[in-house]
């Protein structure tokens, strides 16, 4: 692709955007960069953990996995971010909580326990755009739960914030009144680590963010 430069000369398009998500919480944290996707295009992969395998290589695995298939499948010149963040008690990957019995167990869990959520994020060219970099970042964030009541848990359950969400709780929801500590990215926690983001999008060869 290439567009007009200022004294008529040809110079390359910016290539596409692409997020590798649905997630609205990245949309809109991508928004606090100033940063509007050209295109949202959700990784459909298998995200089960193998067997044995560790929260880091997990998280690491599934961003790259993410952009690895987005990317395959867009024939334009594009960069493709993909992400993805687990909530972890040490070697234990919680999942991600699609019921409401789930969510509860998970709560249990981590009623009045420190907790690590680690979030990956990776950006892939696609192969019609070679000047782009592959870089990947994995940013761990420290969260300490309060020690919840069965009733609060309840309460938490019926605001309904965490479905879909890794651990049974979202940061930027109903939990936030029972989490007394958080050592690293919030941002990170909600699904996007932000200064890790816009330091891969800098180190591109186009100005994705200011």
């Amino acid at each position: 692709m290439t567009a007009s430069g200022p004294n008529g000369t040809e110079k390359a398009a910016r290539p596409a955007f692409v997020l590798a998500s649905a997630s609205p919480r990245r949309l809109d944290l991508l928004a606090q960069l100033g940063l509007t996707p050209d295109r949202v295009f959700p990784a459909d992969i298998d995200e089960t953990p193998a067997r044995d395998e560790q929260p880091r290589p997990y998280v690491r695995r599934m961003a790259a996995e993410k952009a690895v298939s987005v990317a395959s499948q867009i024939t334009d010149p594009a960069l493709v971010l993909g992400a993805d963040t687990v909530v972890a008690l040490g070697r234990r990957i919680l999942p991600k909580a699609e019921d409401r019995d789930t969510a509860r167990a998970c709560l249990r869990m981590l009623s009045g326990r420190r907790h690590t959520v680690l979030t990956a994020i990776h950006c892939r060219p696609t192969a019609t755009w070679p000047n782009g970099r592959v870089c990947e970042r994995i940013v761990e964030t420290a969260v300490i739960f309060s020690r919840l009541t069965e009733q609060q848990i309840e309460a938490l359950l019926d605001a309904g914030d965490w479905q879909g969400k890794a651990g049974g709780y979202a940061l930027q929801g109903h939990a936030a009144g029972f989490i007394r500590f958080v050592s690293g990215s919030p941002s990170a926690v909600i699904g996007l680590p932000l200064f890790e983001t816009a330091q891969l999008l800098r180190g591109q060869p186009y100005h994705w963010v200011s």
